[in-house]
């Protein structure tokens, strides 16, 4: 049977009206009553147009199933964690959000109690099954809404990461992309001594400078840019539901998540000597050493925030961080934050005077990337099969966690399957090796590209 178009591994997300619409939302609300049987929910959309009609037919749904609703409004994807562990009624949350895609998308992300992920495999292809028989629950008594504002108690956790007598006068730039984020920074502005450069700061579904995704280098530049120009510390930009952020050092200089996990890593080993750190196989190398180094345990786990999650409270870890700028902290129940990050680093550019650049320096030199190369092909398993032959011979090491990856004396590589196109994602990194890492990736891609 053919699976709906907007259920996918981690979470729902569609083209609107096509894929997503408000029949379906109507039926998800339906059928996670029925397979998780809450009696309270707590529900919020992002920023994107179609999100209100949406949260009200997933609204409904839970109200006809007798699921009292809390809608606790417009805002970001951690505010909706935040409320499912911190809200003692609340037995789960979701909020409607696409995060980075285009604006003719809309999705959702579900969590239970105590922010506890749902992914396919713990309940998200049963409500899949659900929707598409669209069985209908009428309780004897219907749910409630109300609503609350819980960010009062979301902004005093974000604080309490940091020590706000140790913070300086920093200046920062920071680009919501028209997303949610600016609310949460003018709310936070009043607790910090930092002065906030802003950039795309209001709040716009129509995404007015474009989908807001600083994984795409064409949405760098303005950040950067801006932080040259107003001598800023530091530049912060963020996806649409701004549970990912991505730093600029004080040359306006873009920084590889690898090696801000491996920085945040550092940091929270500091506050619990000895914690372990969760991290994803595409790039390994530098979060190791720094780890080991520090006394803590790097424990390697499959790439994605279901899988992170469930490792990081198997774990009981401290910290997880995934190059693609998701950083978990088990203090936020396990989940992703883009607000504790930039605030962990702006507290080490208060007690530290080193410059950002020079923080990651010494990292990317002994262990410079190739950054995440993706190519669209006809046969992802035939060719990974191919790199293995090539290279399996050599291998000191190789390893199946994620797709395939292969170590060397002085390189290694991943290469994974996208898990919703046919594309390959290859990541490559050496030992203090500029020259080797370039050329190991260009025989990768030459083999990739001819299959």
């Amino acid at each position: 049977m053919s699976r709906l178009p907007c259920f996918k591994a981690y979470d729902i997300r569609g083209k609107v009206p096509d894929e997503l619409n408000e029949e379906l939302a109507f039926h998800i609300g339906q059928a996670y009553a029925a397979r998780f049987k809450p009696q309270k929910m707590a529900v919020a959309h992002d920023i994107r147009l179609s999100g209100p009609a949406l949260t009200k037919s997933l609204t409904e749904g839970f109200i006809q199933a007798g699921v009292d609703v809390v809608n606790i409004g417009e805002c970001g994807t951690e505010e909706i964690y935040h409320a499912a562990f911190s809200m003692d009624d609340v037995d789960g949350g979701i909020i409607v959000t696409a995060s980075h895609n285009p604006a003719e998308y809309n999705g959702m992300k579900m969590v239970r109690k105590g922010a506890v992920p749902v992914s396919g495999d713990t309940g998200l292809f049963d409500i899949e099954e659900m929707v598409r028989h669209k069985e209908t629950v009428r309780a004897a008594r219907p749910g409630t809404l109300s609503t609350f504002n819980n960010r009062p108690a979301y902004i005093e956790h974000l604080l309490s990461y940091v020590d706000l007598n140790k913070l300086t006068p920093l200046k920062l730039v920071v680009n919501p992309g028209n997303g949610n984020a600016g609310p949460i920074i003018d709310l936070l502005e009043q607790h910090l001594p930092f002065e906030f450069i802003r950039l795309q700061e209001t709040p716009d579904g129509n995404f007015p400078n474009g989908v807001p995704n600083p994984l795409l280098p064409e949405n760098r530049a303005i950040t950067g840019e801006a932080v040259k120009t107003h001598g800023a510390h530091m530049g912060i930009a963020w996806d649409g539901d701004f549970d990912r952020c991505f730093l600029f050092d004080e040359n306006g200089t873009f920084i590889e998540g690898y090696y801000i996990v491996g920085l945040l890593a550092t940091a929270m080993l500091k506050r619990d000597p000895g914690a372990k750190i969760i991290h994803d196989p595409r790039l390994t190398w530098n979060t190791q050493e720094l780890v080991s180094g520090l006394g803590g345990t790097p424990v390697l786990t499959k790439t994605g925030h279901a899988f992170i999650k469930e490792r990081m409270r198997k774990e009981d870890a401290i910290y997880g961080g995934e190059m693609s700028a998701h950083h978990y902290f088990r203090d936020f129940a396990y989940c992703d934050s883009g607000m504790i990050p930039w605030l962990l680093v702006s507290e080490m550019l208060s007690v530290n005077p080193t410059p950002l650049s020079q923080l990651v320096a010494d990292r990317m030199a002994a262990y410079p990337v190739s950054g995440e190369i993706n190519n669209r092909v006809k046969d992802p398993d035939g060719i990974i099969r191919k790199v293995e032959e090539t290279y399996g011979a050599s291998a000191l090491e190789i390893d199946y966690t994620d797709g395939l990856s292969m170590t060397f004396d002085r390189f290694r590589f991943n290469i994974r399957k996208s898990n919703t196109e046919p594309v390959l994602r290859l990541n490559v990194e050496s030992r203090a090796d500029v020259a080797l890492m370039r050329q190991k990736t260009d025989e990768l891609l030459k083999i990739i590209t001819a299959g």
